[in-house]
Formats: structure tokens, C-alpha cells, sequence
């Protein structure tokens, strides 16, 4: 950490029960120059990678539907949430840890896959960078039915459909996830289907 106008002055632990949640005490020297005193609780989850398949000749796209309890809890009926493939780096370099996840959850073996950025998803309250990435597939490259891994106990529904119909789920209201809405999007400026 390099940045002169910060200086932490003490972390504390309030939770590892899943992840890690820190209450932070810093300093922070504003354009003034004059010194304020923060505090602020931080969320440490891991890194993450996230990726939307595509299929070019069908002009499909592979996404997944699951229950996400922190929607449920802010207005998601349902609380199950559309979104692309995604999962925690668990030590793992980007590209392993999302060709790992996508066989996991999705059923699909790929090969390669294209880093198309890094994000903060939350940074006001969440350490997490996430790396986004497309793949193209196709049927030849189904291994397995999908749905996460059973002792995780995702309950990982896999859909396909096509780009434009999935594309407007954005506009309905029926995609509400932000990695999801950046690779479709990113997927519509770029013509991969």
C-alpha cells in the first residue's frame, strides 16, 4: 500500500465465520491537506472470475439460475438470481479457477478462454476483484449435466438460449446481475454471436 495520504491505524476482526469482515481505522489526509479519522467495515471474500459462453453458429449463450439468500433478504421475491458462470479463485490463477467453474457448473470443458477485464464490484465495501472472461463453446465440449459440485450444494440450474433473448432479459428485468449485464453487454459491442 503506497498511497501517502493513507495511514491504517488499527484492523479488527468482526467475523470469519464464512469470510473475513474487518472494521478498519484509518487516516486520511484530504486535498486540504488536513488529517480526518475513518472507520470502515471491509468484506473479504477472495478474488473472483466470472464467464459467458457463447456459441457463434447458434447464437446461444450458456447462463446459470440460482438462489442468492442477500437478494432475497433486498426485494428478490424468489431470491433466485440469472446470471453467467462465476466462482472464488481458491488460490487458483484467473483462467484455472473459471475453467474449473464452468465444467462445474455448467457441464462444459474448455480449453481457452479470453480475459476481457478486471473489476471492483462494490468497492465501497468489498475487497473482491473479478475477472471477466468470454468462451465460445459448443456441444462437442459437453462432459457432464452441470449444476455446481454436490458437497458445495449449489443447486446450479444451467441455461441456454439465445444471445438476443437473453439480451433482453436485461431490459425486463429478469437479468439483474451486474458481472452478467457487463459480459452481455461486452458480448453486443464485440459481435461474438
Amino acid at each position: 500500500m503506497k498511497n501517502p495520504t493513507i495511514k491504517i491505524q488499527k484492523t479488527e476482526l468482526l467475523s470469519d465465520n464464512w469470510y473475513i469482515l474487518n472494521k478498519v481505522t484509518f487516516d486520511y489526509q484530504k486535498k486540504d491537506e488536513s488529517w480526518i479519522t475513518q472507520k470502515r467495515e471491509v468484506y473479504d471474500r477472495g478474488n473472483g472470475a466470472a464467464i459467458l459462453l457463447y456459441n457463434t453458429k447458434q447464437k446461444t449463450v450458456i447462463l446459470t439460475r440460482q438462489f442468492r439468500l442477500p437478494t432475497y433478504l433486498n426485494g428478490n421475491e424468489t431470491g433466485m438470481m440469472i446470471e453467467v458462470c462465476a466462482g472464488l479463485l481458491d488460490e487458483d490463477h484467473p483462467e484455472q479457477c473459471i475453467i474449473r467453474e464452468t465444467e462445474e457448473e455448467t457441464g462444459y470443458r474448455l480449453t481457452k478462454v479470453q480475459k476481457v477485464m478486471e473489476t471492483y464490484m462494490s468497492p465501497g465495501a468489498v475487497t473482491e476483484i473479478l475477472y471477466l472472461f468470454v468462451g465460445e463453446y459448443n456441444d462437442s465440449m459437453k462432459v457432464s449435466a452441470g449444476g455446481g459440485v454436490a458437497h458445495e450444494e449449489e443447486n446450479i440450474d444451467v441455461m441456454e438460449m439465445s444471445y438476443d433473448q437473453a439480451y433482453a432479459m436485461i431490459e425486463s428485468g429478469e437479468i439483474k446481475d451486474a458481472k452478467t449485464i457487463m459480459l452481455l453487454q461486452y458480448a453486443k459491442i464485440k459481435n461474438l454471436v
